[in-house]
């Protein structure tokens, strides 16, 4: 779109997952990774507290290895890591890589899956609902094709909590990190987005005609921006989330700022002008 032209009629919105649509508190990841912990100490025979260190620790190494790379952390290979590491295998130094394959012999297909599914399972049951937030995709769906767009380690859980929020019949499309290949800020994120936002048999979305809302400055606003999208920047979120997230750095102009996510409706008006 050259300068001066204006831009296509809003078609589409998408949202962030964690600390947009669902707040994510310390306490809140913390119970879920002591879900997990529980079951790893009773089904897989390692202790628990050793266990959540280990968590902990390879947790910060994905992120240190991963996130430079616009890569997604991989849940399994992490718990592959902390089982391999609590049997027996040597821990590489923090600066280090692991040997993944060789990792993966210290525990079965079987044991990840389960672990796994357990790490999901907690995190649907244990983070709160918000109905209001089912109720204002149910008023968008009305007018736009809504979607989530989300860095996150484990789609599924994506999947099984918007099925469990009844939030699926008014989503056209949920995207993840995990399942793209590549994180927010990425721009082949937001091409896919584009993709799965379009009607069956459809070309993509012009990216103009879609809304991002997030609260990650660098992943959300300038992802988006960058990306060509509208942008709205959410400025609440737990004050002691241990999500990633960034401050805003003036890198990017979001279209609308939000205080919180049910500033949406009104502000709408203004970005559809």
């Amino acid at each position: 779109m050259s300068v001066g032209e204006p831009r296509p009629r809003l078609a589409a919105i998408t949202f962030d997952f964690g600390n947009t649509l669902v707040p994510v508190d310390r306490s809140a990841l913390e119970a879920v990774v002591g879900a997990l912990a529980e079951a790893a100490a009773a089904r897989f025979d390692v202790d628990r507290t050793a266990f959540l260190a280990a968590w902990a620790e390879e947790r910060a190494r994905q992120f240190r290895e991963e996130v430079p790379r616009f890569r997604e952390t991989d849940l399994a290979v992490r718990l592959r890591r902390v089982l391999a590491r609590l049997r027996g295998m040597a821990t590489p130094a923090p600066e280090a890589a692991w040997d993944d394959a060789a990792a993966a012999g210290w525990s079965s297909a079987a044991e990840v899956d389960l672990g796994i599914d357990v790490y999901s399972r907690a995190f649907v049951a244990g983070l709160p609902l918000d109905p209001a937030v089912g109720a204002l995709l149910a008023r968008l769906a009305l007018r736009y094709r809504l979607g989530i767009l989300s860095n996150w380690p484990l789609a599924a859980t994506i999947d099984r909590y918007a099925e469990a929020a009844g939030w699926t019949p008014h989503l056209a499309a949920i995207v993840v990190s995990e399942r793209v290949g590549t994180i927010k800020p990425h721009p082949a994120i937001f091409r896919a987005a584009e993709v799965a936002l379009a009607a069956a048999g459809e070309p993509p979305l012009a990216p103009g005609a879609i809304l991002h809302v997030g609260d990650d400055w660098a992943a959300d606003v300038v992802g988006g921006a960058r990306a060509g999208w509208r942008v709205a920047y959410l400025r609440a979120r737990p004050a002691d989330s241990p999500l990633p997230g960034s401050e805003p750095d003036g890198d990017a102009e979001p279209d609308l700022v939000l205080d919180e996510l049910a500033d949406l409706e009104p502000g709408l008006a203004t970005v559809d002008r």
